[in-house]
């Protein structure tokens, strides 16, 4: 997939980061992922992201990437895939050679492994791996990785692979600097933990897309929030947020690391077996799985079809 091509299609409609199954070994299970796959891409997501955050990036050995981005392309049909990297620069610049040799059509870059860094070390890094692949990349400004408007300036006119601005800070007012200064340069994604309760200001601030780490398990819910937000229909905004994502998030604020945990957790529920999340991580309770199952029958899903 050519670069323009990549950028369209990020900023074309909903994005989402599948969960990565494991037995109850806690090793990769393909044959589940690929169904899972195939099922999330009958739901029209503008791109998957394969061994992302909600993908538990962060458990994976570097060597198993290059496994779940060729599943990830074999089931997902014409949708295309992201593979995450990450790590230190040297790390970063391996996992994204190797997602691109096994098919994938960009790198989404999440932040450094623990260091602190100034612009000058944030700009080198993202600069290695754009220059070690021909595909294209988007940048997650998170936590220990937070680019300025200059750096992202100076990196687009270092790196023409350098497609796309995910935003997980929060910081909306940086946000709207950078899509001002940068304009069509970059597509932006919203990137919160889920971001839908906070995609009305990021749309406000010019960024008109995010992942949804929900459609893993609530397509259909997913989509239909996504659509009434773009075409500003805010009654049905306003009840979705009401019914479905604030009692979501309160669960998921319970415990730390429960971002992900809860993803796979909503699968569970639902009848399709993801397997657990990877130490250091911990699984929802047996109790709070039935309140994420009554959250979720009360919201209209009953079933998963994925098997």
């Amino acid at each position: 997939m050519d670069l323009q091509a990549l950028k369209q299609a990020i900023g074309s409609g909903l994005l989402s980061f599948p969960v990565t199954h494991f037995d109850d070994n806690l090793q990769f299970d393909e044959a589940r992922y690929r169904r899972h796959i195939e099922w999330l891409a009958g739901y029209d997501a503008a791109v998957l992201f394969a061994a992302g955050g909600t993908g538990e990036f962060f458990s994976l050995n570097p060597s198993e990437i290059p496994d779940v981005v060729r599943a990830a392309k074999v089931s997902a049909g014409k949708t295309p895939i992201i593979s995450g990297t990450g790590y230190g620069t040297a790390l970063a610049v391996e996992i994204a050679k190797s997602a691109e040799k096994a098919g994938a059509d960009g790198l989404l870059l999440l932040p450094p492994y623990l260091m602190f860094a100034e612009q000058e070390g944030l700009i080198a890094h993202v600069r290695a791996v754009c220059q070690a692949v021909g595909i294209g990349v988007v940048v997650y400004n998170r936590d220990n990785a937070i680019l300025t408007a200059d750096s992202l300036a100076r990196l687009c006119d270092e790196c023409p692979n350098l497609v796309g601005f995910k935003d997980g800070v929060g910081d909306v007012d940086k946000v709207i600097e950078i899509t001002t200064k940068l304009g069509d340069r970059l597509v932006y994604v919203g990137g919160m933990p889920t971001h839908e309760v906070y995609a009305q200001a990021y749309f406000a601030a010019g960024v008109t897309t995010y992942s949804s780490a929900v459609f893993n398990f609530v397509p259909e819910l997913a989509q239909t929030f996504y659509r009434a937000l773009r075409s500003g229909n805010q009654a049905v905004v306003d009840q979705i947020l009401k019914d479905f994502f604030f009692p979501l998030v309160a669960l998921r604020n319970r415990k730390k690391g429960y971002a992900v945990s809860i993803i796979k957790a909503g699968l569970k529920v639902l009848g399709e077996n993801p397997g657990p999340v990877r130490p250091p991580l911990t699984d929802l309770t047996a109790d709070e799985c039935a309140i994420l199952k009554r959250l979720i029958e009360v919201n209209g899903v009953t079933r998963i079809a994925a098997e």
